[in-house]
């Protein structure tokens, strides 16, 4: 082939695209060279750091979808932990709702409890008050109606036992006319 050129660059006087032969063969023995140097010096190189370059981006890739997955299991815990507060938060809500109106029926009874007992005691005081003013009006009722039979009867009923029962048998006169009136 390198004759043919040769050959054919001779017959045709000198084409100027077409190299002298002495410079296309030594231009051609230079590529062969160089050619054979890339390939077996830097070829291997060139082929090693690009399957470097692809392991570390497989591995990249990888790693990502690594941390992908383990993003969405922490995410759904995270999830399912806030759903277990809201739960828990709702729960103690409704528990707080419950012992509130616990408390309040609580309360409302010992309102009520102290009411009855106030109440009570009213009643007690009245009692008390009626009775004390029972006997004092039966003292005060009696004095007159001793003062007013002692001037009826003439005589003094200054006696203590005596005037005792002259009021109670005055008063015990009373209630009976009271009593049967009604």
């Amino acid at each position: 082939m390198i004759a043919n050129l040769v050959q054919l660059a001779a017959e045709e006087e000198q084409n100027p695209l077409i190299p002298p032969g002495p410079e296309l063969l030594i231009g051609t023995i230079a590529f062969a060279i160089v050619f054979f140097f890339f390939w077996k010096k830097l070829l291997p190189n060139i082929n090693k750091v690009l399957e470097e370059r692809r392991a570390a981006i497989e591995g990249g890739i990888e790693e990502a979808e690594t941390m992908k997955v383990e993003a969405q299991s922490v995410l759904e815990q995270y999830k399912a932990q806030l759903a277990e507060a809201r739960h828990e938060a709702a729960r103690l809500r409704q528990e707080a709702q419950e012992q509130g109106a616990a408390l309040i029926a609580e309360m409302r009874a010992e309102g009520q409890r102290q009411r009855e007992e106030i109440v009570a005691a009213g009643h007690a005081q009245i009692e008390a008050d009626r009775k004390a003013a029972s006997s004092a009006l039966r003292q005060d009722v009696g004095k007159l109606a001793t003062d007013l039979a002692g001037k009826l009867v003439g005589e003094s009923l200054e006696d203590h036992a005596r005037q005792s029962r002259v009021i109670d048998r005055f008063l015990d006169d009373l209630e009976e006319k009271a009593e049967a009136g009604r």
